[in-house]
């Protein structure tokens, strides 16, 4: 067969250009069904966290690079059109979907944008940076039938995909405890703690967006931004939508969430140029009975621990004490997983059947609420007891108030 018809294809907008950005685009770049037609992003050039013109480059110039060396055969090809303001990108009326590849304060905005523009979505995790998002962006997806992809992609993994199919059939019998194992914090400056004059080709006031303006470090800009919270939730938050959200995959909490949340751990981060927390556990418990602690202290990936023996799993790895359960050919009982061997395919075809995604919004919501309410309980210094089906902190009015919390820069807002 040959390449669809430009009408065919789907017609795709990039918001944001660094490291994940930069993935997206090469790898839908190869599939000849889609058409990248929009790019956006408010740093023109830059090499992530490394030594500049070291390894490969990123930012606006290089993406229209990249799409012109692999679209600039077809006949059809006009060019691709760029932009440093995503509303712009996403008024277009061409676009059918739109990736949002930002660091995570700039997720909702452009996320929210584009459901109500009628585009679909496919936004990097954590899904937002503040929980009432969240709530928002799946309420949002809903009201409008969109096609949503969290870019938690362990989902589409075969051995994650082995290992809650295990859990699911109860082959472990009662599962009694969970472990998430999630990267240590910053423990020292990652990058140049100087304060400097951003570089020329970074727009970092629109950069910042909604977040503080905080003196501008390469300690604190491409890849270590998340290290504080003005911009992202350290190496909790990163994590959490990957390794948690196979967690509640497996418990089947994908629309459901914990009784109570506690942050017994909470050790700051040694530098103070982030405010993120360097060793952390949040303790969980579930309908059930079963306990799950997110924490720096366990070993990367997932534990299952159950009646009948355990289950591990990582990227790359997978190991059980009975490896049956674990067998790709093995059938783990009547209830099969959601299959998907590809994350970004995954959104495509969703698109094309108008059928949900292998983490729609609300999973990716559901999957991180968690570590929110593990920051809340940090920071009031008690536990919480959580009403999952109509998302509130039962009996604490503080708690409530500081998890719905949004503080946006002047003069931008939530519903603007």
């Amino acid at each position: 067969m040959g390449k669809p018809a430009p009408s065919e294809r789907i017609h795709l907008g990039i918001i944001g250009l660094g490291g994940n950005g930069s993935g997206h685009l090469k790898a839908y770049l190869q599939m000849p069904d889609v058409q990248v037609v929009a790019l956006c992003e408010v740093d023109r050039l830059h090499y992530r966290e490394r030594p500049w013109g070291e390894g490969a480059a990123m930012g606006l110039d290089p993406a229209v690079d990249r799409v012109k060396k692999a679209y600039g055969e077809r006949t059809e090809f006009k060019g691709v059109s760029t932009y440093t303001d995503y509303r712009e990108l996403i008024a277009r009326d061409d676009l059918d979907a739109v990736v949002v590849s930002t660091p995570d304060h700039w997720h909702a905005l452009c996320t929210l944008e584009a459901l109500r523009s009628g585009k679909d979505v496919y936004c990097e995790k954590p899904v937002t940076h503040f929980f009432a998002e969240g709530q928002a962006i799946y309420r949002e997806a809903a009201k409008r039938n969109a096609i949503f992809q969290v870019g938690s992609q362990q989902r589409s993994d075969i051995y994650f995909r082995l290992a809650a199919e295990a859990v699911m059939n109860g082959l472990l019998g009662k599962i009694t405890n969970v472990e998430v194992g999630l990267p240590t914090g910053y423990a020292e400056p990652m990058g140049d703690p100087q304060i400097a004059e951003p570089p020329e080709d970074l727009d970092y006031d629109k950069w910042c967006g909604p977040a503080p303006v905080l003196p501008y470090m390469r300690a604190r800009h491409h890849r270590w931004w998340r290290g504080h919270s003005a911009y992202g939730g350290g190496t909790l938050m990163d994590f959490i939508g990957h390794h948690n959200d196979i967690a509640h995959w497996a418990l089947g909490m994908d629309k459901s969430g914990p009784e109570t949340v506690e942050t017994v751990t909470w050790t700051a981060s040694k530098p103070k140029i982030y405010d993120t927390p360097l060793h952390f556990e949040v303790r969980c418990q579930y309908p059930g009975g079963i306990v799950s602690s997110i924490s720096d202290r366990h070993d990367g990936g997932v534990k299952f621990i159950g009646e009948n023996g355990w289950i591990t799993v990582d990227r790359g790895k997978i190991d059980a004490s009975n490896r049956e359960w674990i067998r790709e050919s093995a059938d783990r009982g009547k209830i099969k997983a959601y299959h998907s061997n590809d994350h970004r395919r995954n959104f495509i075809e969703g698109i094309r059947t108008r059928t949900p995604c292998i983490a729609p919004a609300e999973t990716g919501h559901r999957s991180i609420t968690p570590g929110h309410l593990g920051i809340v309980s940090a920071k009031l210094k008690r536990p919480l007891k959580w009403n999952a089906e109509n998302e509130r902190v039962i009996g604490d009015k503080g708690a409530n108030t500081l998890l719905k919390s949004m503080p946006y820069r002047e003069p931008m807002s939530f519903e603007s």
